[in-house]
């Protein structure tokens, strides 16, 4: 594994701190009756994996590993995404759920997209 698993590592913990320092902000700006940290972090982030894909392409790359591995990976949440929907659909709040779920992942993919095209992606 070499040097990528210490960039995957410190990528992570570096990501890990920026989701709980939006996530917190979220929080006490707008409350909790809506994950608005999760849906922005997890929408950003799929900004920022788009630009990435384009500025430095995929693969093993030293600074792949160390951004959207390790930084993206820690950066976004699919567990917390899919425990804050449930927590939204059990107690009785169907649409704010559907809207967290498909938001996510279908603004998301928007986004990636937008990121790649942005960087010059497809030229």
């Amino acid at each position: 594994m070499g040097e990528g698993w210490w960039l995957v590592a410190l990528g992570g913990a570096m990501g890990g701190m920026a989701r709980l320092a939006v996530s917190d902000l979220f929080a006490r700006r707008m409350g909790s009756g809506f994950p608005w940290g999760t849906l922005t972090v997890n929408l950003s982030g799929a900004l920022l994996a788009g630009v990435l894909l384009g500025w430095l392409g995929s693969g093993a790359t030293t600074a792949w590993l160390g951004l959207v591995v390790g930084g993206l990976g820690g950066y976004t949440t699919v567990s917390s995404l899919s425990l804050q929907t449930l927590a939204l659909w059990q107690s009785g709040r169907h649409e704010a759920a559907l809207v967290n779920l498909l938001g996510t992942v279908i603004v998301g993919m928007a986004l990636a997209a937008l990121g790649w095209w942005l960087m010059g992606g497809g030229t």
